[in-house]
């Protein structure tokens, strides 16, 4: 029976996670990560074929790891409080894993996703997807609860927590434990308040 790995997949794939945090995707090489982990460049290679190989991987375990809590939060029961839940939750998942936020707030392309392999590219369209039929699930459900419009509901789902986020990732830092009763509050009062009729 053989020798389980020294460096794990994982191993690497953390390394890679914190030199995003720390020095951008241009600090995501092969041999940064073999440096961070002590890992012979090989063992790197024999995981991933290339950098694109790489920055693929980084990008899908880090949303796949969001996503594992999130979507079920989106498909809860009230509509209202599975919204103010999921909302929260994004504040609460980047300060308990803040260099990923920062993976996940720099975005798909800051990967180079367009040089991704088929596979890769194939993987990251069934995430988008998957997050896409939760979000229009709960819209569904939210539209005629609340009397808002889509746009109106995406601004709490999404712009919401994005924005109370963004000043505290741009300056590299996890968001205080005050913004996540912040967003819930946020959220629930434009939720219940009354929706207005737009032509």
């Amino acid at each position: 029976m053989g020798r389980p790995p020294r460096h794990s997949e994982d191993d690497l794939l953390d390394a890679a996670v914190r030199q995003f945090a720390t020095a951008g995707t241009g600090g995501v090489t092969m041999a940064a990560v073999a440096r961070a982990t002590g890992a012979p460049s090989g063992s790197v290679y024999h995981r991933f074929a290339d950098r694109s190989a790489l920055l693929a991987a980084t990008w899908l375990r880090t949303v796949g790891r969001f996503h594992e809590d999130y979507l079920p939060i989106l498909r809860q029961e009230p509509p209202v409080e599975a919204a103010v839940a999921a909302t929260a939750h994004v504040i609460r998942w980047c300060r308990a894993h803040p260099d990923e936020a920062q993976v996940l707030y720099a975005g798909k392309r800051a990967f180079g996703d367009s040089d991704w392999s088929a596979a890769d590219k194939a993987a990251a369209e069934r995430t988008d997807r998957n997050l896409e039929q939760a979000w229009r699930g709960l819209l569904r459900r939210l539209r005629p609860l609340t009397g808002h419009r889509t746009d109106e509901l995406l601004l709490v789902l999404v712009d919401l927590p994005y924005g109370a986020l963004r000043r505290h990732l741009e300056q590299g830092e996890a968001p205080p434990a005050r913004t996540i009763d912040l967003v819930t509050r946020a959220a629930r009062t434009l939720l219940t308040s009354e929706g207005e009729t737009r032509g």
